[in-house]
């Protein structure tokens, strides 16, 4: 059986997915995206950081990419909050990287411990100074991926379920149909592939899984404020991601052993151990989450 009625087939659910569809729907096409499981996706466990400073990508087309992006979403989140009815969480809180060592040659991103405190108190001493990143913020992962979901949904951008691409039949150097196990083959005029850590199923291209572990802390009623923390925190070893709801979103452990979905002691472990000893009130904050 071959499933065919739209223009544009999208292969991956995700922020990236979705977010391709909705855009091609709006310029009037007919769109359908095949999704193993839109709850499972990698967007939905992400920290949502906006961050192509503070994570150090390399100088070239990728980082050029980044910022650029980062230029387009504060009009981008407001369109999509006004197509889905939904806030995303968009917060251009800027983004702290505290170092353990000044660097040799200072940057005028650079703040002394002095001048930090007043940024971000309660730091750890061992906290040198930091990088400041005013520009860059973060959005609730969680949130965005809903709400492109339900833009899709109303602009009838057809969604496919436990859908999952197995394979891609070629002919002549175009894809011609994309195989499912659940639901036969799907053809379109056009195909889009954004599968994220399944694309080297597909194709023959250097993209595998990695294990990532995080967790979430509740701020507790006595802290004083909903919120203490108002910026995030890019460590050397952990990224402490506040949430305006009281959540706060530690991250992330980074293992090559393929798709494991599951908590391990030593992995929340090691980002409870990190995450207080760069911000050592967060001892007192309750376990939230896991994933």
């Amino acid at each position: 059986m071959v499933n065919r009625g739209s223009d544009v087939l999208v292969v991956g659910g995700g922020v990236i997915g979705l977010a391709i569809a909705l855009e091609l729907r709006q310029q009037g096409a007919t769109v359908a995206v095949l999704s193993r499981n839109f709850a499972q996706a990698a967007s939905h466990a992400a920290a949502g950081m906006l961050a192509p400073q503070a994570e150090g990508i390399a100088p070239g087309p990728m980082r050029e990419l980044c910022l650029a992006s980062l230029c387009l979403y504060p009009t981008w989140v407001s369109k999509l909050e006004a197509l889905s009815g939904q806030s995303v969480g968009y917060w251009p809180c800027g983004i702290l990287a505290p170092r353990r060592t000044a660097p040799d040659q200072l940057t005028e991103e650079w703040l002394s411990a002095d001048t930090l405190s007043y940024y971000q108190p309660g730091l750890s001493d061992t906290v040198q100074g930091a990088f400041w990143y005013p520009d860059e913020g973060q959005v609730d992962n969680r949130l965005l991926v809903q709400a492109l979901r339900q833009a899709a949904l109303d602009l009838d951008v057809t969604l496919h379920e436990g859908t999952g691409a197995i394979a891609l039949q070629q002919r002549q150097g175009r894809v011609e149909r994309v195989c499912t196990a659940e639901a036969g083959d799907f053809s379109a005029d056009h195909i889009v592939l954004a599968p994220g850590a399944w694309a080297h199923e597909l194709l023959p291209l250097p993209v595998f899984p990695r294990k990532g572990e995080m967790a979430s802390l509740r701020v507790p009623s006595g802290a004083g404020a909903p919120q203490p923390l108002q910026r995030v925190l890019f460590g050397e070893d952990i990224y402490i991601v506040p949430r305006r709801d009281g959540r706060i979103v530690l991250g992330a452990t980074s293992q090559n052993v393929g798709f494991a979905p599951h908590n391990t002691a030593g992995g929340v472990s090691q980002l409870l151990r990190n995450a207080i000893a760069l911000l050592p009130q967060l001892a007192d904050f309750t376990l939230d989450e896991t994933w």
